[in-house]
């Protein structure tokens, strides 16, 4: 690949990609997706100041449709879903690519932390985790297709923030400093609840608070504002630490538990995408995180049926949650993963 549309956000990861690739030979553009109301301003600066061309693409609609609709459905149905794995493989590598091979483009690049290459056994391309492990983003790139992977390039897998950040200060980029961005782009307050209930134009009823035997213990505000692990913001008290530990949309109650009954040795997936090899025909041996803030754990993952996998691991896992991804690891490659069920 010689020509390549970089993702540009505006932030210093995207901008280094774009400079590594240029330094390194590429003939490089960079683009910024418009997906809910962004400044396109920053990035378009910065491609000014690296003079290569930049592009804006005006993705709002889809981004509605496949990534916040499908981030509110997830809550409405029980969940805690992550919607930086839905943008990835539907917008940024999907719609993305789609866009850059229309326009003559080779493949596209990104600012994110990871590795591919093919394999030259298999002939399959892989998905490898960062030299810096503390940036790793493999967790929300593990549903990325054989196609996808192809035609992408990850030029800061080998580099770290600060480095980046020394690179933009030599070419005087504007950005150089900019921390990083903590919050869903679509939901930069943070009150998720808020967002459904503004996107959906629903609201959501008061249930039952009750104990892992089923008693009603109180009242609850409503169940999209309540996640798995969640421990503040229950609005009662009961003279010790409680924990949601689960939720039952049928019912509209949120179970409430001590910090034990978080703990699980078994998680299953569906929606499987799998990178590094065709299928789990047997049982493997992997590690594997069910949240992107966790150091993976070791166990063994094998098929549930025709269309799932279970991981039973070898020591309990805190707050295993629905929605949230399970994602396998052979070592510093992603093996693939799935949506917890």
């Amino acid at each position: 690949m010689k020509k390549i549309l970089v993702g540009m956000s505006g932030g210093v990861d995207s901008s280094a990609a774009a400079l590594v690739l240029k330094e390194q030979g590429y003939e490089v553009s960079g683009c910024t997706l418009k997906l809910c109301g962004n400044d396109c301003t920053d990035a378009a600066a910065v491609c000014e100041k690296l003079g290569i061309p930049h592009f804006t693409v005006d993705l709002e609609d889809r981004f509605r449709q496949k990534v916040m609709d499908a981030f509110a459905e997830g809550y409405i149905d029980g969940g805690t879903p992550n919607p930086c794995i839905f943008c990835n493989r539907r917008i940024k590598f999907g719609e993305m690519l789609d866009y850059a091979l229309k326009h003559g483009y080779d493949g596209i690049a990104t600012g994110h932390y990871a590795k591919t290459a093919q394999d030259e056994k298999s002939g399959r391309y892989l998905l490898f985790r960062p030299a810096d492990r503390k940036k790793d983003q493999t967790y929300v790139l593990y549903g990325m297709t054989q196609f996808q992977l192809a035609h992408t390039l990850f030029p800061l897998w080998d580099r770290d923030k600060e480095q980046n950040r020394i690179l933009a200060e030599r070419y005087g980029l504007p950005n150089a400093g900019q921390p990083d961005s903590q919050d869903i782009c679509f939901v930069p307050d943070g009150d998720y609840a808020a967002f459904i209930e503004r996107h959906t134009g629903r609201t959501f009823p008061e249930g039952g608070f009750v104990d892992t035997e089923g008693n009603a213990i109180g009242r609850h505000s409503g169940m999209i504002r309540y996640t798995v692990g969640q421990r503040k913001g229950l609005g009662v008290t009961f003279g010790k630490p409680v924990y949601v530990c689960g939720k039952d949309v049928e019912r509209n109650t949120v179970t409430l538990g001590d910090s034990e009954d978080l703990m699980t040795l078994t998680a299953v997936a569906e929606d499987v995408n799998l990178i590094s090899i065709d299928d789990v025909s047997e049982p493997m041996k992997i590690t594997a995180k069910t949240r992107y803030n966790m150091t993976d754990a070791s166990g063994i993952v094998e098929r549930v049926g025709d269309s799932k996998i279970k991981v039973t691991f070898d020591v309990p896992q805190r707050a295993v949650t629905k929605g949230q991804a399970l994602v396998l690891y052979d070592g510093d490659i992603v093996v693939g993963g799935g949506t917890i069920i």
